[in-house]
């Protein structure tokens, strides 16, 4: 039985976009940088101009906390994607979100300093470009305060003297007090559905290119079989708790492996975790508060218990098939060449929704072209879906079977 392993894609918020691009693209500050990649008004200046909007428009709100420029994805990919191009990896995934989300990104292929994590960045904006500025233009004077904040009268920015006062401004009338490049934020970024829609998207690109089925990505499952990890940030005075709560986990995670793979059904699985992690953890909490260690032993009576699961599931007796043994072998050979086959007309259908949803979100009279190019690979992986079918059927055929 194959396991799929779990992907990783976090996404962050930015409080210095301009900052964090120039971090991540440059080969000054980066040891191990393989390739950057924007889209197409993707500027030093486009990202100076948001970055300006977006403190002014904050500013203005008065809400506390910092300003959020930008936003940014860590993708991290399979180690066999070295062997593709650095410069084809980074485009490939900042166009598929592009072209999904109609934002301008930029992005940078990495390793990490222990060459462990091969990973893009990806940052992108919230807002689009407006084609024609707004500007609004002062009917009157109008007079700011120290913090921006419009006043009503002008006396309430002079001093005793009548003098105006140091940070205080007055914008004349017939004078632009307000202008806008870009749209407002768009909302669903925000939503927790777009960073799974996200995810889903990403890992999709992956499994795409990936040519072994074991580095085959998913989506993590909450409610599922296994423990989530938690990500260690940068000076974490809780590091080295998380490390040993981390590696509990993954014991956990590891021994679910086994189990999934001797055939314990995930039901039983799912019954054990409820019962020996997630209930006995509750009742913990309720009485001693949060203990690290208390949790690390939990994990561990249960990881014992799916052990001794595991032991006993080995023993019972294996079910003997009613016919020749040299038929049930080849009829197992005859199922293997079917699964496979099924699971790439599989990949292959996801292919062609996917692809057709694109298609859908091409619109304008220049997009002809690339309307097209869609059209064609729609085309083709359709003709290769039938294929797929018509090797099935002959699978079965040869094999002595009327049909799959």
């Amino acid at each position: 039985m194959l396991i799929g392993r779990h992907s990783f894609i976090r996404q962050s918020k930015l409080s210095d976009v301009a900052g964090r691009i120039d971090y991540i693209s440059n080969p000054k500050r980066q040891e191990y940088l393989y390739a950057t990649y924007q889209t197409e008004g993707a500027t030093s200046e486009f990202w100076k101009n948001l970055a300006r909007e977006n403190q002014l428009d904050f500013k203005a709100s008065g809400s506390a906390g910092k300003c959020i420029e930008g936003r940014e994805f860590i993708i991290a990919l399979p180690e066999s994607f070295v062997q593709y191009s650095a410069d084809d990896v980074v485009r490939l995934f900042t166009e598929t979100f592009h072209r999904r989300y109609d934002v301008e990104c930029s992005a940078a292929l990495h390793h990490n300093k222990t060459k462990t994590n091969y990973h893009i960045h990806l940052v992108f904006s919230e807002r689009k470009m407006l084609q024609q500025p707004e500007v609004k233009i002062a009917t009157r004077n109008m007079f700011y305060d120290r913090q921006g904040n419009h006043r009503r009268t002008k006396k309430e920015i002079l001093d005793e003297q009548g003098n105006l006062r140091a940070g205080c401004s007055i914008i004349s009338k017939g004078e632009v007090y307000e202008s806008h490049i870009f749209t407002k934020k768009e909302e669903w970024f925000k939503n927790k559905a777009f960073t799974k829609e996200v995810k889903e998207l990403f890992i999709h690109t992956i499994n795409c290119y990936v040519k072994e089925d074991a580095e085959k990505l998913s989506v993590f499952q909450q409610g599922g079989v296994y423990l989530a990890t938690k990500k260690i940030g940068k000076n974490n005075p809780k590091a080295e708790e998380i490390k040993v709560d981390n590696a509990a986990r993954q014991e956990w995670n590891r021994t679910v492996d086994v189990a999934l793979v001797e055939g314990v059904p995930e039901e039983d699985i799912l019954k054990i975790k409820q019962e020996k992690i997630t209930d006995k953890t509750l009742q913990s909490i309720r009485t001693y508060g949060w203990l690290p260690d208390m949790f690390c032993q939990i994990i561990r009576g249960a990881k014992e218990f799916l052990q001794e699961m595991i032991f006993k599931f080995k023993l019972l007796p294996k079910p003997v098939p009613k016919i020749d043994l040299q038929e049930w072998k080849d009829m197992q050979k005859v199922m293997e060449k079917l699964q496979k086959q099924s699971q790439e007309v599989k990949n292959i259908q996801q292919e062609i929704s996917f692809q057709k949803k694109q298609l859908s979100e091409i619109r304008g009279f220049f997009k002809g072209k690339e309307r097209k190019s869609l059209e064609r690979k729609i085309e083709q992986a359709e003709k290769s879906e039938k294929r797929m079918h018509t090797n099935m059927a002959q699978i079965a055929k040869e094999a002595g079977y009327p049909d799959v």
